[in-house]
Protein backbone atom coordinates (compact mmCIF):
# COMPACT_ATOMS: atom_id res chain seq x y z
CA UNK A 1 0.00 0.00 0.00
CA UNK A 2 1.00 3.84 -0.73
CA UNK A 3 2.46 5.30 2.06
CA UNK A 4 1.09 8.71 0.29
CA UNK A 5 -2.37 7.91 1.18
CA UNK A 6 -3.75 7.71 4.39
CA UNK A 7 -7.32 8.39 6.58
CA UNK A 8 -9.14 6.25 3.78
CA UNK A 9 -12.94 6.62 4.64
CA UNK A 10 -15.87 4.78 2.42
CA UNK A 11 -19.22 5.91 2.13
CA UNK A 12 -21.32 3.74 -0.24
CA UNK A 13 -23.84 5.66 -3.07
CA UNK A 14 -25.03 3.04 -4.55
CA UNK A 15 -25.56 -0.41 -5.04
CA UNK A 16 -28.24 -0.70 -7.36
CA UNK A 17 -26.40 -2.58 -10.56
CA UNK A 18 -22.59 -2.28 -9.11
CA UNK A 19 -21.24 -0.42 -6.53
CA UNK A 20 -20.55 3.61 -6.61
CA UNK A 21 -18.60 4.52 -3.29
CA UNK A 22 -17.04 7.98 -2.16
CA UNK A 23 -13.72 8.33 -1.08
CA UNK A 24 -12.44 10.42 1.79
CA UNK A 25 -8.91 10.85 1.58
CA UNK A 26 -5.48 12.34 2.58
CA UNK A 27 -3.16 12.35 -0.38
CA UNK A 28 1.08 13.72 0.14
CA UNK A 29 1.54 16.00 -2.50
CA UNK A 30 5.19 16.67 -4.33
CA UNK A 31 5.79 18.99 -1.86
CA UNK A 32 5.10 16.63 1.05
CA UNK A 33 1.92 18.65 2.25
CA UNK A 34 -1.31 16.66 2.97
CA UNK A 35 -3.97 17.44 0.79
CA UNK A 36 -7.83 16.29 1.22
CA UNK A 37 -9.54 15.09 -1.40
CA UNK A 38 -12.74 13.78 -2.50
CA UNK A 39 -13.02 11.08 -5.38
CA UNK A 40 -16.08 8.67 -6.46
CA UNK A 41 -15.34 5.11 -8.06
CA UNK A 42 -17.49 2.80 -9.84
CA UNK A 43 -16.73 -0.68 -9.56
CA UNK A 44 -18.34 -3.09 -11.31
CA UNK A 45 -15.64 -6.00 -11.19
CA UNK A 46 -12.64 -6.73 -13.79
CA UNK A 47 -13.20 -7.95 -17.31
CA UNK A 48 -12.01 -9.73 -20.11
CA UNK A 49 -11.95 -9.29 -24.08
CA UNK A 50 -10.81 -10.74 -27.39
CA UNK A 51 -10.13 -10.84 -30.59
CA UNK A 52 -10.68 -13.50 -32.85
CA UNK A 53 -9.02 -13.74 -35.89
CA UNK A 54 -8.85 -16.42 -38.78
CA UNK A 55 -5.34 -16.00 -40.42
CA UNK A 56 -6.25 -18.01 -43.71
CA UNK A 57 -9.33 -15.60 -44.76
CA UNK A 58 -7.86 -12.45 -43.23
CA UNK A 59 -10.63 -12.05 -41.29
CA UNK A 60 -12.08 -11.32 -37.45
CA UNK A 61 -14.76 -11.99 -35.14
CA UNK A 62 -16.62 -8.29 -33.92
CA UNK A 63 -20.12 -7.84 -32.18
CA UNK A 64 -22.81 -5.35 -32.47
CA UNK A 65 -25.13 -3.84 -29.49
CA UNK A 66 -26.62 -1.29 -28.31
CA UNK A 67 -24.90 0.55 -25.43
CA UNK A 68 -27.30 2.89 -23.46
CA UNK A 69 -24.28 5.38 -22.04
CA UNK A 70 -23.50 5.55 -25.60
CA UNK A 71 -26.54 6.99 -26.48
CA UNK A 72 -27.54 9.40 -24.10
CA UNK A 73 -23.43 11.10 -25.23
CA UNK A 74 -24.66 11.38 -28.77
CA UNK A 75 -24.22 7.90 -30.32
CA UNK A 76 -27.58 8.15 -32.90
CA UNK A 77 -28.76 4.66 -32.44
CA UNK A 78 -26.63 3.05 -29.40
CA UNK A 79 -25.53 0.51 -30.92
CA UNK A 80 -21.32 -0.35 -30.94
CA UNK A 81 -18.93 -2.41 -32.88
CA UNK A 82 -16.64 -4.12 -30.12
CA UNK A 83 -14.37 -7.24 -29.77
CA UNK A 84 -16.51 -9.78 -27.43
CA UNK A 85 -16.15 -8.66 -23.40
CA UNK A 86 -17.57 -9.79 -20.58
CA UNK A 87 -17.09 -9.89 -16.69
CA UNK A 88 -14.77 -11.79 -14.65
CA UNK A 89 -17.19 -12.64 -11.85
CA UNK A 90 -15.71 -15.90 -10.18
CA UNK A 91 -13.54 -16.90 -13.28
CA UNK A 92 -10.33 -16.48 -14.12
CA UNK A 93 -9.53 -13.98 -16.83
CA UNK A 94 -8.97 -17.17 -19.18
CA UNK A 95 -11.77 -19.17 -18.23
CA UNK A 96 -14.04 -16.11 -18.57
CA UNK A 97 -13.11 -15.03 -22.25
CA UNK A 98 -13.23 -18.53 -23.64
CA UNK A 99 -16.78 -18.25 -22.30
CA UNK A 100 -18.02 -14.81 -23.31
CA UNK A 101 -16.77 -16.05 -26.62
CA UNK A 102 -19.20 -19.12 -27.23
CA UNK A 103 -22.05 -17.20 -25.07
CA UNK A 104 -21.63 -13.93 -27.65
CA UNK A 105 -20.18 -15.37 -31.08
CA UNK A 106 -20.57 -18.82 -31.13
CA UNK A 107 -17.04 -20.02 -31.41
CA UNK A 108 -15.77 -22.76 -28.91
CA UNK A 109 -11.43 -21.92 -28.63
CA UNK A 110 -9.28 -24.12 -26.44
CA UNK A 111 -6.43 -22.16 -27.01
CA UNK A 112 -5.80 -18.07 -26.43
CA UNK A 113 -3.46 -15.46 -25.75
CA UNK A 114 -3.19 -13.63 -22.79
CA UNK A 115 -1.72 -9.75 -24.85
CA UNK A 116 -1.79 -6.75 -21.94
CA UNK A 117 -3.97 -5.45 -19.19
CA UNK A 118 -5.17 -2.16 -18.81
CA UNK A 119 -7.12 0.33 -16.79
CA UNK A 120 -9.96 2.25 -19.01
CA UNK A 121 -11.25 4.50 -17.34
CA UNK A 122 -8.72 5.35 -14.00
CA UNK A 123 -10.09 8.38 -13.17
CA UNK A 124 -13.29 6.91 -12.13
CA UNK A 125 -14.05 2.87 -12.72
CA UNK A 126 -11.95 0.81 -10.88
CA UNK A 127 -11.82 -1.50 -13.90
CA UNK A 128 -8.96 -3.36 -15.25
CA UNK A 129 -9.28 -5.25 -18.73
CA UNK A 130 -7.47 -8.42 -19.77
CA UNK A 131 -7.02 -8.41 -23.74
CA UNK A 132 -6.68 -11.59 -25.23
CA UNK A 133 -6.33 -12.97 -28.91
CA UNK A 134 -7.02 -16.35 -30.44
CA UNK A 135 -7.33 -17.70 -33.49
CA UNK A 136 -10.55 -19.19 -34.73
CA UNK A 137 -11.92 -21.56 -37.98
CA UNK A 138 -15.16 -22.84 -38.94
CA UNK A 139 -15.17 -25.79 -37.90
CA UNK A 140 -15.01 -24.31 -33.99
CA UNK A 141 -18.79 -22.89 -34.25
CA UNK A 142 -20.57 -24.46 -32.33
CA UNK A 143 -24.02 -21.74 -32.11
CA UNK A 144 -24.71 -18.71 -33.58
CA UNK A 145 -23.73 -16.81 -30.28
CA UNK A 146 -25.78 -13.77 -29.42
CA UNK A 147 -25.67 -13.81 -25.99
CA UNK A 148 -27.75 -14.93 -23.11
CA UNK A 149 -31.50 -14.33 -23.59
CA UNK A 150 -32.11 -14.26 -19.49
CA UNK A 151 -28.99 -11.35 -19.54
CA UNK A 152 -31.13 -9.38 -22.27
CA UNK A 153 -28.48 -9.97 -24.69
CA UNK A 154 -29.02 -8.95 -28.28
CA UNK A 155 -25.33 -9.33 -30.08
CA UNK A 156 -24.94 -9.72 -33.77
CA UNK A 157 -21.87 -11.14 -34.63
CA UNK A 158 -19.83 -9.67 -37.74
CA UNK A 159 -17.12 -11.27 -39.15
CA UNK A 160 -15.44 -8.48 -41.35
CA UNK A 161 -12.15 -8.33 -43.44
CA UNK A 162 -9.55 -7.04 -41.24
CA UNK A 163 -8.56 -4.67 -43.17
CA UNK A 164 -12.02 -3.54 -43.85
CA UNK A 165 -12.59 -3.56 -39.94
CA UNK A 166 -9.03 -1.31 -39.14
CA UNK A 167 -10.25 1.51 -41.19
CA UNK A 168 -13.47 1.72 -39.25
CA UNK A 169 -11.18 3.07 -37.08
CA UNK A 170 -10.88 6.34 -39.28
CA UNK A 171 -14.24 6.27 -40.26
CA UNK A 172 -15.57 6.75 -36.85
CA UNK A 173 -17.35 3.43 -37.13
CA UNK A 174 -15.71 1.48 -34.59
CA UNK A 175 -15.42 4.09 -31.23
CA UNK A 176 -14.99 1.59 -28.62
CA UNK A 177 -11.86 1.71 -26.86
CA UNK A 178 -10.91 -2.05 -26.10
CA UNK A 179 -11.87 -3.01 -29.48
CA UNK A 180 -9.21 -0.57 -30.89
CA UNK A 181 -6.47 -1.20 -29.25
CA UNK A 182 -6.88 -5.37 -30.22
CA UNK A 183 -7.40 -4.02 -33.74
CA UNK A 184 -4.06 -1.55 -33.89
CA UNK A 185 -2.26 -4.68 -31.65
CA UNK A 186 -3.23 -7.10 -34.63
CA UNK A 187 -1.80 -4.42 -36.89
CA UNK A 188 1.19 -3.56 -35.47
CA UNK A 189 2.14 -7.39 -34.74
CA UNK A 190 1.37 -8.55 -37.77
CA UNK A 191 -1.13 -10.70 -36.08
CA UNK A 192 -2.78 -11.44 -39.45
CA UNK A 193 -0.26 -13.17 -41.01
CA UNK A 194 -1.83 -14.73 -43.76
CA UNK A 195 -3.60 -11.90 -45.00
CA UNK A 196 -0.81 -9.24 -44.99
CA UNK A 197 1.74 -11.88 -46.61
CA UNK A 198 -0.76 -12.15 -49.22
CA UNK A 199 -0.98 -8.11 -49.99
CA UNK A 200 2.99 -7.68 -49.61
CA UNK A 201 3.13 -10.42 -52.57
CA UNK A 202 0.39 -8.61 -54.64
CA UNK A 203 2.23 -5.76 -54.43
CA UNK A 204 5.66 -6.82 -55.51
Amino acid sequence: MSNKIRNIQKTLLSDNWYSLNKYSFEYQSHSGEWQQQHREAYDRGNGATILLYNNSKGTVILTRQFRLPTYINGNADGLLIETCAGLLEQDNPEDCIKREAEEETGYKVDQVQKLFEAYMSPGSVTEIIHFFAAEYAGEMQVSAGGGLAHEQENIEVLELDFDSAYSMIGTGEIKDGKTIMLLQYAKINNLITTKLNNDDTREQ
